[in-house]
């Protein structure tokens, strides 16, 4: 399985910096993982919410393959269990020969030509949170998925 994993910018806390690590590099022992950092649109505060998104968005979307099964982590997605999640991913990864994208947007959100791109969402939580930390918390919870896939002692039910 080919997991790629999209954010907007770099994480600016060294110790998100560190946690991202460690579990990324925990990851890459169950797919062959890939993230990409895509750089920030310059100077966004002169521009409006609305031209902001949909710079992002191009960024992001020229960043993902046609063949891609797209996944956003996005407030109105599903929300799952660990266990729910982890069921998921084992049968996308059964389902999907090729990659599965998962994208974090950047503050404001998506723009609407990457909604009509992804293929699915995926709320982490019906709380907010800093898509800074989000990056920190979504891979923890890739990891878990797959160690519940494993059966590895890392999950406790």
């Amino acid at each position: 399985m080919k997991i790629k994993f999209l954010v907007l910018g770099k994480t600016n806390f060294a110790y998100l910096k560190e946690g991202e690590t460690i579990y990324e590099n925990r990851i890459i022992h169950y797919c062959n993982f890939l993230r990409v950092e895509v750089s920030d649109v310059k100077n966004p505060k002169n521009i409006s919410t609305e031209v902001l998104k949909k710079k992002e968005g191009e960024l992001l979307l020229s960043k993902i393959s046609p063949n891609d099964f797209v996944v956003l982590l996005d407030e109105n997605g599903q929300q799952f269990s660990s266990n729910k999640f982890a069921s998921w991913l084992e049968n996308k990864a059964m389902e999907m020969p090729n990659c599965i994208t998962f994208i974090i947007g950047g503050a404001y959100g998506f723009d609407d030509e990457l909604y009509k791109r992804a293929n699915f969402k995926i709320s982490l939580s019906a709380m907010t949170y800093s898509h800074q930390m989000v990056r920190l918390i979504f891979l923890e919870q890739l990891y878990r998925a797959f160690s519940i896939i494993r059966n590895e002692p890392y999950h406790h039910a």
